[in-house]
């Protein structure tokens, strides 16, 4: 499908901004499109359209003008800022998609990308190696939408024959664009720190194991996953999704092994709440046997390609 138009909401976003230099790298015709406007590559290499999810008749005039084929929907609310303000959170995760699953229908688009999350799953989930399919009795605004979202795509294929593919991701980590809001944004912030300061304050506590990715391998499966065959594919809500799990104190000595003078303290926030109520690790058999997911960088690899590219973003001699 290299062929298609892709429309991609939420482009500014910390997996949007790679998502799309990645389609474009592999010739997609591109249409990022954000509430705020980029700068740099993103804005430099191909189409931007600012775009208000929540406008419906802004949505489907950009999809009919550019006649796109294939939307990855990646505008929300994330989990912290969620919590902060549940009811902009609902609205934005909620009618946002669809305003999407609508206009898809209505005017043809061949595939939808919604992203799901680990946060669907709640307090009574088992916590180790969470199952494809399990209780999920989500208590953030962030995971209570996300489960919505998930039984809205299910919906639409089954009832409307829209091609809607989805996964659970864990928490992401990338050099390339600062976190947004989320529960594990402290597994981005540390490398950060630990790099300028040599020293980090985490608002989870130490021993707490969350399912985590690198940046690399999610916008890899998302895009294996958007390439595979529909006969290939038996789940249409979200596909479980991960790479590796750890905890705050795991990927600190992790650092230290590389930066030795780098410390750690711990001061649990309200984020602590949300992350106790999500799994420590992930069940990903059916990604591995629908479509062949398989995550290519360890807890040990992504630490020292995240030190080395921050450094050198930096200045600093490695």
């Amino acid at each position: 499908m290299d062929s298609d138009t892709i429309l991609v909401t939420g482009a500014c976003g910390q997996i949007g901004s790679e998502l799309v230099m990645a389609l474009r790298a592999r010739g997609n015709n591109v249409i990022a499109t954000d509430l705020k406007v980029p700068s740099g590559e993103l804005l430099e290499s191909g189409e931007f359209q600012r775009l208000d999810v929540l406008n419906k008749n802004s949505l489907a005039t950009l999809v009919s003008k550019f006649k796109v084929n294939q939307i990855y929907h990646l505008a929300a609310l994330l989990s912290a800022t969620g919590e902060q303000n549940p009811e902009l959170a609902w609205r934005v995760n909620m009618k946002g998609l669809r305003n999407i699953l609508d206009c898809s229908v209505e005017l043809g688009v061949k595939r939808l990308f919604f992203p799901s999350t680990i946060a669907v799953f709640g307090p009574t989930s088992p916590k180790q190696n969470t199952p494809q399919h399990c209780v999920m009795e989500p208590n953030t605004i962030y995971g209570i939408s996300k489960q919505a979202g998930e039984r809205w795509c299910d919906y639409y294929y089954q009832k409307k024959g829209l091609d809607v593919r989805s996964l659970r991701y864990p928490g992401l980590i990338s050099y390339k664009t600062k976190a947004g809001g989320g529960t594990t944004d402290y597994a981005v912030e540390i490398f950060f720190e630990a790099v300028k300061h040599k020293q980090y304050n985490c608002f989870l506590s130490e021993n707490t194991v969350l399912p985590m990715m690198y940046m690399p391998d999610a916008i890899r499966g998302t895009i294996e996953l958007m390439d595979a065959s529909a006969g290939n594919l038996s789940i249409r809500s979200a596909y479980n999704f991960s790479a590796f799990s750890f905890s705050p104190q795991d990927l600190a000595k992790c650092i230290i092994a590389e930066i030795p003078d780098f410390s750690m303290q711990y001061s649990p926030d309200f984020r602590q709440a949300i992350a106790d109520s999500w799994p420590a690790s992930i069940d990903d058999s059916f990604a591995r046997k629908d479509w062949g997911w398989k995550p290519e960088y360890t807890l040990d690899t992504m630490t020292k390609d995240m030190l080395t590219n921050i450094m050198l973003t930096n200045g600093i001699a490695i």
